[in-house]
């Protein structure tokens, strides 16, 4: 395998998760830039970083930088990644990879006028789990897939200035959380939806605190989820067919899969299939991109997250729910 150089932008505690698992897989970090310089330095001597700057940019337009992996806030992201790219540089971005549709749009294309590729950092494209339960559902032994059900709830402490309830930050539960629900469940559709029925509560900054959200596509197939920020909730997920129908908790990072076969309403058969370590979705993520690179396209999760980027932004339109840069064409 050819060794990737990775150039991370950002510090936080997912940065701090990815960059072991850089160096469980690839043995090294190549660089790190922040332009807190303070935290820059903490982080790379943690991480055994040698090449560091306080100038994303700068690290950017390294020759030597393969792959740019962002893990700052979300507004952050599009420019970031129209940089990386026009750089000639694979992206790794983590979630929400853009705050709306439009914006992915254009970063999804210039990807693809540059041959490079880009990916969200959803975990549970990359858990190896995830490929068992696909390859279950082809074989038809759940039937027709009629209904997919999913959960996720965080509670945030109560504080109106932290980034995850600022508009201006793009907070909110849908953009924090939902789209692992939504790419969840896009994941085991056979089509988009096109047709959304939603509900929100807001909190008092304006972002969305709680929702419930119905997809349906042509094909008949249901989802219905619910998101919340001030309330826990069990990460769980659903898929259901006419032969039975699969559970798996803790979803984002999930090793187990609880099958019940449902022969008829009097008769049921109950298997588990596990696979993968929670530990080291992570590690999945870096192994995943890089083989990526190595192939030249991507397993088909691109066009997963242009889905969840037009279902969150069509769910935001139908609340009336705006961030301050939706209507910016940069």
């Amino acid at each position: 395998m050819k060794k990737f150089n990775w150039g991370m932008i950002g510090t936080g505690w997912i940065a701090h998760e990815m960059a072991d698992a850089l160096n469980a897989v690839n043995g090294e970090v190549y660089a790190v830039a922040d332009v807190n310089k303070e935290m820059l330095t903490k982080f790379a001597t943690e991480k055994h970083i040698k090449k560091t700057y306080v100038d994303p940019d700068e690290m950017i337009s390294d020759p030597n930088v393969d792959i740019i992996y962002i893990a700052t806030p979300h507004t952050f992201h599009y420019n970031y990644i129209k940089k990386a790219l026009n750089a000639g540089k694979h992206v790794f971005c983590e979630k929400a990879i853009t705050v709306n549709a439009r914006q992915f749009d254009e970063v999804e294309k210039l990807a693809q006028e540059k041959g490079l590729i880009l990916t969200e950092g959803f975990t549970l494209y990359h858990m190896p789990i995830y490929q068992k339960v696909i390859n279950l559902i082809k074989s038809g032994k759940l039937g027709k897939i009629k209904m997919i059900q999913v959960n996720f709830g965080s509670l945030k402490d109560y504080d109106p200035k932290n980034r995850f309830f600022n508009k201006d930050l793009a907070g909110g539960a849908l953009l924090d959380i939902g789209g692992y629900a939504t790419a969840f469940a896009r994941t085991f559709l056979d089509e988009s939806p096109e047709s959304i029925l939603t509900t929100v509560k807001f909190f008092e900054t304006g972002v969305d605190e709680q929702s419930g959200i119905i997809l349906k596509n042509t094909r008949d197939q249901m989802v219905v989820m619910a998101l919340s920020m001030r309330a826990k909730q069990p990460k769980r997920g659903v898929v259901s067919g006419t032969k039975g129908y699969v559970e798996i908790n803790q979803y984002p990072r999930a090793t187990e899969a609880d099958i019940t076969y449902t022969a008829s309403a009097h008769e049921e058969r109950h298997e588990k299939i596990v696979a993968g370590a929670s530990d080291k979705a992570l590690q999945y993520e870096v192994a995943d991109m890089q083989r990526y690179i190595e192939q030249g396209h991507d397993d088909g999760q691109l066009k997963i997250s242009h889905d969840v980027a037009h279902i969150l932004t069509s769910v935001r339109t139908s609340w009336g729910m705006k961030y301050p840069f939706d209507d910016e064409n940069n």
